[in-house]
């Protein structure tokens, strides 16, 4: 029996995949526990349907995440930190930080999570930042720190 699965199903394949199973498998355990429905005419249109609403939606979500590497790219994120000797300075700037600092500033929402780089900012200057926006879409956001007075 041919069968549309609606989620993942171990060792028979994945959500939104058309399977061949047997009758009693698909009728005591897929379709019971509604892991699956019979391919119909009716179900294949369902099924394009939403893995076409899907790609729709993929599209929208990448264009959005270039939207805002755009505008990234012309955005420089100030701090500043207290300076010792020997121009060290005393402490550093995390990434939450510039997460908050985009969302009120630019209400740019990134999560902290996203970005790539793994330094810390804990110098003099100005520093680049590399963020995943979406699989494929790195944003650079830059940072300048500065001496406080």
């Amino acid at each position: 029996m041919q069968v549309i699965l609606l989620k993942d199903v171990k060792n028979v394949g994945k959500k939104d995949q058309i399977v061949n199973v047997s009758d009693g498998y698909a009728n005591n355990f897929l379709l019971k526990n509604k892991l699956a429905v019979p391919v119909s005419k009716k179900s294949i249109e369902v099924l394009e349907t939403q893995q076409e609403n899907k790609r729709i939606d993929e599209a929208n979500k990448k264009a959005q995440a270039q939207e805002v590497a755009e505008k990234l790219k012309d955005i420089i994120v100030e701090f500043s930190l207290s300076v010792g000797k020997d121009s060290r300075t005393f402490g550093s700037i995390s990434y939450k930080q510039v997460e908050e600092e985009l969302l009120g500033k630019y209400q740019i929402k990134i999560d902290k999570r996203k970005f790539l780089d793994n330094q810390k900012l804990d110098a003099i200057g100005y520093h680049t930042l590399k963020i995943e926006l979406y699989k494929g879409v790195i944003g650079e956001v830059r940072v300048h720190i500065s001496e406080r007075k």
